[in-house]
């Protein structure tokens, strides 16, 4: 069976979440399959094809972090973790472990199904969840457009002009747009795992990255921060 781009996978043992969510895709025309336990979301997630899968952490029978580290060494269908742990590490964790995004419940579902569309738009190419500008030669984001074969990048025809590591790290965002992408994974892409914990590099990095942009951190269009977890560049 080949993958259906408007099919998704909600892996999550709370009926009334399952209702609630099947009803709001289902309403966009998207085919939803279910799974209540980790164990038949990944036999799902095999046999189905999702082109997304939306994963609670607390599962009856295994935790949500086991079903995406065994998805990860298979699949890089996108996944969509949706839980109540709020806490950062938790997010990080989930993250860093290949989740393409994380909602915290409870949610709204016009953001909910805003991320989904920014995830199905995308086809995985990495384990940070690339997207189809892994394999471009070139790409357009906003304002921005990047050669990736010239290693140019231009600001509404401007060339920008930046140093290695701020080239390293505007072309990482710009090659999984939309998604967040941890510090932890930035600092050691970027500056080495030596360096996983600098966390001052990166954000001196990010402001010189927003200077260049024109970008207000307050009120950014391009680099959001997802605080205490890490960046994602805005399409």
């Amino acid at each position: 069976m080949s993958a259906d781009p408007r099919r998704v996978l909600v892996i999550d043992d709370e009926p009334q979440i399952i209702r609630f969510l099947k009803i709001a895709l289902q309403s966009e025309g998207y085919d939803v399959i279910t799974a209540a336990t980790g164990a038949d979301g990944i036999r799902a997630a095999a046999l189905q094809q999702p082109a997304l899968i939306v994963l609670d952490l607390g599962l009856p029978d295994m935790d949500g972090n086991e079903v995406l580290q065994r998805l990860r060494e298979w699949s890089d269908t996108p996944v969509l973790v949706l839980s109540v742990r709020a806490r950062e590490e938790d997010k990080v964790k989930a993250l860093d472990a290949g989740a393409h995004d994380y909602v915290t419940k409870p949610f709204g579902i016009q953001e909910f199904m805003a991320r989904v569309r920014v995830l199905l738009r995308q086809r995985p190419a990495s384990a940070l969840g690339g997207t189809t500008a892994e394999a471009q030669a070139s790409a357009t984001i906003g304002e921005i457009t990047f050669d990736f074969a010239l290693r140019k990048i231009h600001l509404r025809d401007e060339e920008l002009h930046l140093s290695r590591k701020e080239y390293a790290l505007l072309t990482l965002l710009a090659r999984h747009v939309d998604q967040v992408i941890t510090q932890q994974v930035l600092l050691e892409e970027v500056w080495g795992k030596v360096h996983r914990h600098d966390s001052h590099y990166l954000r001196i990095l990010i402001g010189r990255l927003r200077q260049k942009l024109g970008d207000d951190p307050a009120n950014p269009r391009y680099i959001r921060t997802e605080q205490g977890v890490g960046y994602r560049l805005m399409s």
